[in-house]
């Protein structure tokens, strides 16, 4: 297969240059899933699109905050910012964002969306323009994951008319932000975009014993040239784009005694813990229309991620532990005996305490720091063809996609050892070279998609069927930066995915929608682990006037599997890579959403926007204990998807300013199966506010208080200890546009 993606890349840079020397024209808009809140309103099924317009009103730059404002939508927190989301849609596993499928600009983003899918690199949303989340049977022309659904990023477009804007953004904790673009497109059709988004911060904890502060620097950098003539069939465009960050993020929590004392300390152990990361990507993306009824897409894409992230690891506290192997005495097992006060290793849980209040000196080689340092690359081509066709008075709109894709994770880690002496972390010895993860995961897929949009009289009805073949392998090395064979193991697996959607008008109000499909997540390499399948429906109404949108849309997904894979993030103690089964579950709610504008008085305008999401998420069947899920009851909760989380938008809009409020409740959930004492999160109610003041055509100037009245709740508990929110943070800037 990799050479077939290599025929095909070539074949489609040869096409993309012969098209070039042809003057090609007219783009053909291929970034976008739906493109418009109008498309995804007629969509059969739930889809929501939250365009430029929308995303003004409080300019965040965290995923965190602009996806919850989509029902369906649950977020693990842990970090703050919004660096390594971890995202559900429709009560798929949180972890990284593995379950679902990552675009930017219709393209997969993850490091490795296959053969290692956690997202541990997420497009910088500062610089976004769109942000789209499509659901139900549509997914299937998402995949490979479809249980939940798709998530796109819409990145900025190459301008019509010659322009740019400039952002500039400070708040609290020494946090700034610039995000700059400018572009235009001539009149023989050559359009081009440059960009730069760039955002630091000392971040809102502190460390023990340290000056070192907790925040992050990223900075990514966009350039895009297109061409397109007028009167032409071909159109082309060149991508790239690079992102470098460095945060002093860790994994390391607290207990809920010292986060009841302090919710924003970290301790001394974790001030070397660093993630830096190089990103880049490179898509090429060609068009022709063949005529009005008929255009083909082709697009090559290449992303390439480097990351190391230096954080600790586990402790081993009686010195006996010469195998580098610290998983027993894990953090997440100190930070569990000290919620529970009991002892561990022979050691009380006030000596425990005393080494993380850098009150004890521990012995020599005792403390683990991990060099997790690992490169990916995604690499294919992709294929569409879209033909719109009225055969008598139905009107079909096909649909067909091919990717040929490969991915691959290299991992060659090693383990140093350190002491704490006097509360400070002193290095005994840096380890060989390999001995915490010396292994490639790789795999190659192909992936076939048709999908039609059938309009006749009152009604839609979308068939669709999504085939996926994939080759999956890993193979393990000895320690040692030779690398000499240990062992492989791999997976082939062939799934066919069929859907319906249906939409039918009952007036010209009243839309009536529903659907089913078989949901997929692809497996791991892991022996004896399924695939993860669901056949999932959707039921539900969108109520839409001149004033007024609503919609309710009921879901099912009927796991014939779930499946946990063990991560590091995960905070479990398990073998990282390893997948388990969980069996069959059912996961099931409704998702509401409600906008109006509830009055104009004196050309104020008051627009009310409602979101809210019930979820009933359980296992069918007993489990005994797993390192992943626990000790699982049929009846248990999935871990980390809440009952009940919903948002209330409220603004007040004038001709040259308005103003912002969101309040956003989301219930406590539990973090294992289990769901033990301190295995259970806090509810979380956030007071977001905003404001934004047009002094010009030009310049606007804006401002926003996030956790407006400071709530300390746990909002995680992974992957080792209870972890916060983001306190109270002010921000002010402006915004030019030129």
């Amino acid at each position: 297969m990799k050479k077939s993606i290599l025929a095909s890349t070539i074949a489609l840079t040869l096409l993309a240059n012969s098209a070039l020397a042809n003057s090609p024209k007219a783009a053909i808009e291929t970034v976008t899933i739906y493109g418009s809140a109008t498309n995804a309103q007629a969509a059969t099924g739930a889809a929501q699109y939250i365009g430029e317009e929308d995303l003004a009103k409080f300019v965040y730059s965290d995923i965190q905050r602009v996806i919850r404002q989509i029902p369906g939508v649950s977020v693990q927190v842990e970090d703050g910012y919004g660096l390594r989301p971890n995202i559900s849609i429709r009560g798929v596993a949180t972890e990284r964002s593995g379950r679902i499928t990552l675009l930017e600009d219709n393209i997969l983003i993850a490091p490795a969306p296959y053969s290692a899918p956690s997202a541990y690199y997420f497009p910088t949303i500062g610089r976004m323009s769109a942000i789209e989340v499509v659901k139900g049977p549509a997914a299937i022309t998402q995949g490979p994951y479809t249980i939940g659904g798709a998530l796109n990023m819409v990145s900025t477009p190459v301008p019509e008319t010659q322009g740019g804007q400039v952002t500039l953004e400070a708040a609290q904790d020494a946090t700034y932000r610039l995000h700059a673009n400018y572009g235009e497109t001539l009149d023989n059709g050559f359009g081009y975009l440059v960009e730069a988004h760039q955002w630091q911060s000392d971040g809102f904890q502190d460390i023990d014993r340290s000056d070192t502060d907790t925040g992050l620097d990223v900075t990514d950098f966009t350039a895009k040239l297109a061409y397109a003539p007028t009167n032409s069939a071909h159109s082309i465009e060149l991508k790239l784009q690079m992102t470098n960050q460095d945060s002093n993020q860790s994994y390391l929590g607290l207990t809920d005694a010292d986060f009841s004392l302090n919710s924003t300390r970290r301790y001394g152990v974790s001030e070397l813990d660093n993630i830096s990361t190089e990103h880049s990507q490179v898509i090429l993306r060609y068009g022709y229309e063949i005529n009005t009824n008929l255009n083909i897409t082709a697009t090559a894409y290449n992303n390439q991620h480097e990351r190391n992230w230096f954080k600790t690891e586990g402790i081993d506290l009686d010195g006996s532990d010469n195998t580098q192997d610290f998983s027993g005495t894990s953090w997440s097992n100190v930070i569990s005996a000290l919620n529970n006060n009991e002892s561990l290793n022979g050691f009380s849980a006030n000596q425990l305490q005393g080494i993380l209040d850098g009150n004890i000196d521990t012995t020599q080689g005792s403390i683990q720091l991990r060099s997790n340092a690992r490169e990916y690359f995604s690499r294919g081509v992709q294929f569409g063809l879209n033909w719109n066709k009225k055969i008598g008075e139905v009107n079909h709109r096909l649909e067909v996609g091919l990717r040929l894709h490969e991915d691959e994770e290299d991992r060659l880690q090693r383990n140093n050892t350190y002491q704490q002496i006097s509360g400070q972390l002193q290095l005994n010895d840096v380890g060989e070279l390999g001995n915490a993860g010396n292994r490639i995961q790789e795999a190659q897929a192909l992936a076939l998609h048709i999908y039609d949009r059938i309009e006749f009289g009152d009604w839609v009805l979308t068939p669709g069927v999504r085939f996926e073949d994939i080759q999956q392998k890993r193979t393990r090395f000895n320690d040692g930066e030779t690398r000499t064979f240990r062992d492989d193991r791999e997976n082939d697996t062939q799934v066919v995915l069929p859907g319906l959607g249906a939409l039918y008008k009952m007036d010209d109000n009243w839309t009536l929608v529903a659907g089913a499909h078989k949901g997929f997540t692809a497996p791991s390499n892991s022996p004896g682990a399924r695939e993860e399948e669901a056949i999932n429906y959707e039921f539900g109404f969108r109520f839409a006037n001149n004033t007024l949108n609503a919609e309710a849309i009921y879901f099912l997904s009927d796991y014939d599997n779930l499946i946990g894979e063990c991560t590091a993030s995960s905070g479990s103690n398990c073998e990282i890579g390893d997948a388990f089964n969980g069996d069959a579950a059912t996961v099931q709610g409704i998702e509401f959403i409600f906008k109006t504008e509830l009055t104009e008085i004196n050309g104020i305008r008051v627009p009310l926007n409602i979101t809210y999401t019930y979820i009933d998420s359980k296992f069918d069947t007993d489990i005994a204990d797993t390192a992943f899920f626990g000790d699982v009851s049929a009846g248990d909760a999935i871990p980390y998807i809440p009952e009940n989380q919903g948002q209330i938008s409220l603004g007040l809009e004038a001709n040259n300013w308005s103003a912002y409020v969101n309040v956003l409740y989301v219930d406590e959930v539990c973090v294992r199966a289990s769901c033990a004492e301190f295995e259970q999160t806090d509810n979380s109610f956030t007071v977001d506010i905003s404001g934004n003041y047009q002094v010009s055509n030009d310049l606007k100037l804006f401002a926003r208080i996030e956790n407006l009245t400071d709530e300390q709740d746990i909002v995680s508990r992974q992957p080792y200890g209870a972890r916060p929110n983001k306190t109270r943070t002010f921000s002010v800037g402006a915004q030019y546009s030129f």
